[in-house]
């Protein structure tokens, strides 16, 4: 059975708050590390998440 070229990331907010979002990236063109400006529902308003693995 072959690789899938996608995988599944978790994007965790740098606030703290525990909030997270998962999402899919294909290691082969996106390098680095991701990185978005997306709504934290805890703080209720827009902060910075990163990619974090999936336990």
């Amino acid at each position: 059975m072959a690789k899938p070229t996608t995988l599944k990331i978790k994007l965790v907010s740098t606030e703290g708050t525990g909030s997270y979002y998962v999402t899919k990236k294909n290691p082969r063109t996106q390098t680095e590390k991701l990185k978005m400006r997306k709504y934290d529902p805890k703080l209720r308003r827009h902060v910075e998440f990163r990619e974090d693995k999936i336990k």
